[in-house]
């Protein structure tokens, strides 16, 4: 067997990849498992969206490949949706540039801002995608505590105490994942201006800004925040369109060019007709998240109550598409959902696996229908 390269060394299986073979194995053998674990939107999208798809492929250039810089309609789409959403002015044709999901854009911002021995900031608890990139890349991962006491938000005190020499760039999520703190213009305006003092970009992931939020905010809106900043947003949660894989990131002119280098030697355009959904997607007004957020709203409600009967607590502020959860003190992480797996064929979170201040700390998806978050409520 030819051996793999050391960068496989640094990083492990995805957790949902693992555990997902657990969970489906079960279902395969009878379980009637209720999966709340994963954030996959099982709302449909707009019916608007579906059929720009579907005429889409009918369209003459429809099959060939596509721009690495996306249709300018996408981008104009993008940068309208900023100016509606955010007040935050996107130039169409350099500060905007489409993603094969944001996923994919974690990576390319590793790859075109990191060099080997780089050192990198990542939320502790937060998306794991941030340290996996940034050990894939060779750079250093250094941990920052994300704590309850502090509202989940970085404690700059502390980051001030650290030898930041090395820092190059910092990764931040808000609404936060997991744990659904929503930030604030302080919040955002100490980032950039810690940012600038120590020479640091700072990359805030934003898809869950549409989802259970009276008050969308984007890192883009503070002063100057283009010198410093760019932000990674998504089509998957806001217009249930997960599995299509679109995303944007936006900064300035000179980042994004810099992000379209790797970019554009890792894929050859995103397909037409995904494009031309995703710019019938971002026409839709405040009616589609009105309604969107009308169900999730229902489904939190009843999440609370399954809280309550597991015992464990919740801050009814959190906003975004899931419920985190505190655990009674003493209780771990996976012993607790490998008991509510096994006993009651209930599949939920545990909180480590977003970082060690995410023990003891469960997570629970909203991407759920009320008839089955009912029947788990029965089987408690």
């Amino acid at each position: 067997m030819i051996a793999t390269a050391n960068r496989l060394h640094t990083v492990e299986e995805y957790y949902f990849s693992k555990k997902l073979k657990e969970v489906n194995q079960l279902i395969s053998n009878g379980k009637p498992i209720i999966n709340m674990g994963i954030g996959s939107p099982d709302l449909p999208p707009h019916k608007l969206v579906i059929e720009a798809i579907q005429q889409s492929v009918l369209e003459v250039n429809a099959h060939m490949y596509q721009s690495y810089q996306g249709l300018i309609e996408l981008r104009r789409g993008f940068s309208d949706f900023y100016k509606t959403n955010f007040n935050v002015d996107i130039d169409v044709a350099s500060e905007v540039l489409p993603l094969m999901g944001s996923k994919e854009g974690i990576m390319h911002i590793a790859m075109t801002f990191l060099n080997e021995g780089d050192a990198v900031l990542v939320p502790n608890p937060g998306y794991p995608t941030y340290q996996s990139v940034s050990n894939l890349v060779g750079a250093k991962t250094m941990l920052y505590d994300l704590k309850e006491e502090n509202n989940w938000c970085p404690d700059f005190e502390a980051l001030e105490k650290e030898d930041l020499s090395k820092v190059k760039l910092m990764w931040v999520c808000y609404p936060h994942m997991p744990t659904g703190t929503q930030a604030n213009s302080i919040l955002f305006e100490k980032l950039i201006a810690f940012g600038k003092r120590h020479h640091i970009l700072i990359v805030n992931d934003n898809p869950y800004s549409m989802i259970l939020n009276q008050q969308p905010l984007s890192i883009l809106q503070v002063e100057g925040a283009k010198d410093i900043a760019i932000e990674l947003n998504s089509l998957s949660k806001a217009y249930n369109m997960a599995g299509w894989r679109i995303g944007m990131v936006m900064g300035s002119s000179k980042n994004i060019e810099a992000i379209l280098k790797v970019k554009s030697n890792m894929d050859s355009g995103m397909f037409f007709g995904l494009q031309k959904g995703a710019i019938e997607a971002l026409k839709l007004n405040k009616e589609w998240f009105n309604e969107l957020n009308e169900v999730y709203a229902r489904r939190r409600d009843l999440i609370f109550l399954l809280c309550d009967k597991l015992k464990v607590t919740v801050n009814k502020n959190q906003v975004g598409m899931f419920v985190w959860a505190k655990l009674p003190i003493g209780i771990l992480s996976e012993d607790f959902i490998d008991e509510i797996l096994h006993e009651k064929n209930l599949f939920i979170t545990p909180g480590n696996i977003f970082g060690t201040n995410g023990e003891g700390y469960v997570r629970f998806s909203l991407c759920v229908n009320e008839e089955k978050i009912n029947e788990a409520l029965s089987r408690f």
